[in-house]
C-alpha cells in the first residue's frame, strides 16, 4: 500500500514521509501513554466532568 502510494507522489516525498512518521509517532505514544496509567487515574479523570467541585 505504501509503495503504490510513494510511487505515484513526485517530489515532495520527504515531507509526506516525515509528516506520516510523526503522526504514527504521536499515535503510538498517545497509545502507550493510556495503556500505562494507573487505574486510578483513568477514574478520576473520567469523573472529572461530573463533578461539582472546584479545582
Amino acid at each position: 500500500m505504501f509503495k503504490q502510494f510513494l510511487d505515484q507522489v513526485d517530489g515532495s516525498q520527504g515531507y509526506l514521509i516525515t509528516s506520516l512518521a510523526i503522526f504514527l509517532l504521536f499515535f503510538f505514544a498517545v497509545g502507550i501513554l493510556l495503556l500505562t496509567m494507573k487505574k486510578e487515574e483513568v477514574k478520576y479523570m473520567s469523573e472529572l466532568p461530573l463533578n461539582d467541585e472546584q479545582l
